[in-house]
């Protein structure tokens, strides 16, 4: 199937829900902690997004084919938990590494972003794993322009992840997204440059690189939906909504305290 292109309409649309995605990452970072659960945090996020900013938190039932319906509003993958990962009664501990991934849907349009959290000060190793990922994320993002190939993302995020020794998780890609949670085009982490869908003004899809400490290999937990490496390694991901413009990209999932992007030449 082609991927959806937005007109400018539906452009301002989906600049609204990212910002709104990611006010809601804004919102619950310092809320993250030792000592509070990962169930806690979810029901803070819904709070925020059903009370505060007036939007349908998107994974909350969400149940594409083969899957029972997501039970909560946001996900939260901690340590080794790749993806997916659903709150619960897991209490954060000194030294955690933590996503929180979010979905909004405002005025029938979707807005999805995820970010990493430290629980307390972080080791060398989790610390750097997090970074490089942030940077593969964006070494994907910068290859976005019209005329540009999806293989060129991806061959710009694996190169950098395993010239730092890293892997990456090859089940799951980033997506088309607009009025549906997930539309063409498949954005795989992974590849070659120079091959796959031309990219062109009006695309949306999100970038989220899952990328692993240790091997790539992943199983699925018996909830039928957490994601975790199966060498119990630690995984990190980063998401953000792309635009392609007439020029290159913009970031649709940008707010206040969004971190930066990192310095061109890392």
């Amino acid at each position: 199937m082609p991927a959806v292109i937005k007109n400018a309409e539906e452009v301002g649309k989906m600049r609204i829900a990212g910002r709104l995605a990611s006010e809601v990452l804004d919102y619950i970072a310092p809320h993250v902690r030792p000592g509070i659960s990962t169930g806690e945090l979810n029901d803070l996020c819904h709070a925020y997004m059903v009370g505060v900013q007036g939007t349908v938190p998107a994974p909350l039932n969400y149940a594409p084919p083969g899957y029972k319906p997501f039970p909560k509003s946001i996900c939260t993958s901690v340590n080794h938990q790749v993806c997916h990962g659903i709150p619960g009664d897991r209490v954060l501990k000194p030294g955690d590494v933590l996503n929180i991934d979010i979905t909004v849907i405002k005025d029938g349009f979707h807005g999805d972003s995820s970010r990493m959290y430290y629980v307390g000060e972080p080791g060398i190793q989790a610390r750097r794993l997090v970074e490089t990922t942030y940077q593969c994320m964006w070494r994907g993002i910068r290859m976005v322009r019209p005329g540009a190939q999806l293989g060129d993302i991806g061959e710009a995020i694996q190169r950098h992840a395993e010239a730092a020794g890293y892997s990456v998780v090859r089940e799951f890609c980033g997506h088309g997204i607009g009025r549906k949670f997930h539309e063409e085009p498949q954005v795989l982490h992974y590849g070659r440059a120079g091959t796959g869908m031309r990219l062109e003004p009006g695309m949306t899809f999100t970038i989220e690189p899952m990328i692993n400490a240790g091997k790539s290999a992943i199983r699925e937990l018996a909830d039928g939906w957490t994601i975790v490496t199966k060498d119990h390694s630690l995984s990190a991901q980063w998401e953000h909504t792309v635009l392609v413009t007439e020029g290159g990209y913009e970031v649709l999932t940008v707010s206040d305290g969004a971190p930066p992007p990192p310095a061109a030449s890392v």
